[in-house]
């Protein structure tokens, strides 16, 4: 390994700003400030959010929505309620009679037979 290229790997005290709580933990993460934690000066690293605050480890979730983007997706994916609409009634008739209509009814086609087109080699 080349020497004086990896950042400073340390014990660095995380402290979560909105509810106060502390945590030890090994990181690379730089930091001016200071902190006394269980009897020893460790550096210090703020955050705003950790698993002490964020809602979904304290089980507060819910959808934040500061732009109305739920809302606009929910009204573009939205099922429409649509009223019942009543089949046509069909009269009930046999296949085999039905095919019969369908061929007395059509005319008859002629065949025609393929004409090749012949080509002039001249």
């Amino acid at each position: 390994m080349k020497k004086d290229i990896h950042p400073v790997y340390h014990e660095v005290v995380f402290l979560d700003t909105g509810t106060g709580d502390k945590f030890l933990c090994r990181s690379s993460a730089q930091t001016h400030e200071t902190i006394e934690f269980e009897g020893a000066v460790y550096p210090c690293f703020k955050v705003s959010i950790s698993s002490k605050s964020h809602p979904f480890y304290t089980g507060e979730q819910g959808i934040v929505d500061t732009e109305g983007r739920v809302d606009k997706f929910r009204k573009r994916y939205a099922k429409p309620v649509v009223a019942a609409v009543k089949e046509p009634v069909v009269d009930a008739v046999e296949p085999d009679e039905d095919k019969k209509k369908k061929k007395e009814s059509a005319p008859a086609k002629a065949k025609k037979p393929a004409v090749k087109a012949k080509k002039s080699s001249e």
